[in-house]
């Protein structure tokens, strides 16, 4: 970024996910300051009786590695340290390919929390889902305080065609389930699906912001606009982040000249900065809504922020994650690196939109989401709770909170229609994603033919035949036959059986246009432009 007096343009953007850290004597460097004199000298103290006067032998580099993930959690929860082989493995899931089961992590509170689920990935594929918790690898428990990155992705990571069986902890489970995954190269794609979901609207499904999002997303939106499309759903849904500079390359596509995209302060001069749109997006005209839900967050509601609050488009969905913290990277001498929080970023109203992470410490952060669904948000709107002190406005006068996410304009509850005993337990047992792929794997000749999500779909066509044979899989498979609860969640069944079996199939490109055929998120939003509500300017401020 250059700097233009108290603005900056836009030409280039700081990675979100980078890190700095210097700490005495642990990284070989020393403090330039007295009192950092002091605590490098302590420090080597400390390390040196440890090293001498120890009753058995420690081996230091260990300890080292230790104790620099745990002055880091003291921090904030979005510190964290990788050793050279967690960097390694942490850049190729945002710009290459690798070799595992398809999830990205987080370790909190001692357990393995499977925060993404990579689409077309081998534990999507099983049933694995976002929000799971892996308690035990291979039939050994796999929790605990020894539990670190490095340890979790040697166990997870493999050869390919090699499998690992999982244990797996559900919030609407009491027993553990159980997932045997076949390893697989895992593809790293931003985008995973762009497609024209009405006559004049396209729909594209942005999964993370890696290296290659910005350019995935251009040409999607390219591709759609040559299809005829004038209107465009984002759908950042489940898009736990990635790069800043991704999300503002994305947003300035929308925004006209001189918009503030993001803002960011830290305890430093230096770490302050604002980004403002260059003018040169091909796509200011273009009506936009963007999907977001309880698992969106860092840059995904920096592009929701800037659109909100920019009054550029309408937010549709649930409340996003909460996640206001920016890290800046730096690579140690070892080749290990430290993500460490020297900033939190602002919307363009000026919203913080981090969740508190001090009240009730960190185990309170890890188990927010859970909190959520307990307190009822996901269902109702009212149930959020709006902190009044901090209220903003957007650019047209409509207000806005900060203080734990971004508050959509169109609420849209969880649906429920359709649940039942029966499809959650089908659904906790991955046995949909199970059948799909054998039903694909006996018909992948006779259908190979087949081209498109809406050719397939007349071949599956005949429900009855197909519901009968997947309640049948699902009998032998340890879920007995009950009917009325069969009939309550049958479209739902046949939805998602249909589109795993297209993703199979045809790729993940016809996975959502079926998917999305039943999604009360996506309908609400084409309700949304239909009303051309996303057209502004629009004062009233209760769009929902």
């Amino acid at each position: 970024m250059t700097n233009s007096g108290n603005k900056q343009s836009y030409t280039w953007v700081p990675l979100a996910l980078a890190a700095a850290l210097v700490v005495g004597v642990l990284i070989g460097s020393h403090f330039t300051t007295q009192r950092s004199n002091d605590l490098d000298r302590k420090l080597n103290n400390v390390l040196g009786i440890i090293s001498n006067e120890y009753v058995d032998n420690v081996n230091m580099d260990s300890l080292v590695e230790l104790s620099i993930p745990e002055i880091l959690s003291n921090l904030d929860p979005h510190s964290i340290y990788f050793s050279a082989k967690d960097l390694q493995a942490a850049n190729e899931e945002l710009n290459g390919s690798f070799s595992g089961i398809g999830i990205s992590f987080q370790v909190m509170s001692d357990t393995i929390n499977v925060i993404e689920v990579i689409p077309g990935g081998p534990a999507e594929k099983v049933g694995i889902l976002a929000g799971d918790k892996i308690i035990t690898v291979n039939g050994k428990p796999f929790v605990g305080k020894g539990l670190n990155p490095n340890t979790v992705k040697d166990h997870l990571r493999g050869a390919k065609g090699s499998t690992v069986k999982l244990g797996i902890r559900r919030n609407n489970s009491e027993k553990t389930i159980y997932f045997t995954v076949k390893r697989g190269d895992i593809p790293v794609k931003s985008v995973d699906a762009a497609y024209m979901i009405e006559k004049n609207t396209g729909y594209v499904k942005v999964n993370q912001f890696g290296r290659t999002t910005y350019d995935e997303f251009i040409t999607a939106l390219g591709n759609l606009k040559e299809e005829g499309a004038k209107r465009y759903i984002v759908d950042l849904r489940g898009n736990g982040g990635g790069y800043m500079e991704m999300a503002i390359l994305m947003a300035n596509e929308f925004l006209p000249k001189d918009q503030l995209i993001v803002s960011t302060k830290g305890r430093y001069r230096r770490d302050d900065s604002q980004v403002w749109s260059d003018g040169n997006g091909k796509y200011q005209d273009a009506e936009l809504v963007v999907l977001i839900d309880e698992f969106s967050a860092s840059s995904s509601e920096i592009f929701a922020g800037a659109i909100q609050d920019n009054d550029r488009g309408l937010i549709v969905g649930c409340r996003s994650f909460g996640k206001g913290l920016v890290q800046k990277q730096f690579e140690l001498p070892d080749n290990s690196a430290i993500r460490l929080t020297i900033a939190r970023y602002y919307t363009p109203s000026g919203r913080c939109i981090q969740k508190d992470y001090k009240l009730g410490g960190i185990d309170n952060y890890d188990n927010e989401l859970a909190t959520r669904f307990k307190n009822g948000e996901l269902y109702s709107r009212d149930s959020i709770k709006l902190d009044k002190s901090k209220m903003y406005k957007t650019a047209h006068g409509r207000v806005v909170y900060g203080g734990g996410g971004i508050i959509p304009d169109i609420f849209v509850p969880v649906d429920t229609s359709g649940m039942s005993s029966y499809f959650q337990a089908v659904l906790n047992a991955g046995l949909m994603q199970q059948y799909a792929l054998l039903y694909s794997e006996q018909h992948r000749a006779s259908l190979k033919a087949i081209k498109d999500y809406k050719s397939l779909l007349r071949v599956l066509s005949d429900n009855e035949t197909l519901l009968n044979d997947f309640v049948n899989y699902a009998s032998r498979n340890g879920v007995p036959a009950r009917w009325y609860y069969i009939d309550q969640s049958r479209s739902l069944l046949l939805t998602d059986i249909k589109a795993f079996i297209a993703r199979d199939l045809l790729g993940q490109d016809a996975f959502y246009p079926i998917l999305n055929r039943n999604d009360r998120t996506v309908e609400a939003a084409l309700k949304a432009l239909n009303r051309h509500e996303a057209t502004f300017p629009i004062i009233d401020s209760n769009l929902h």
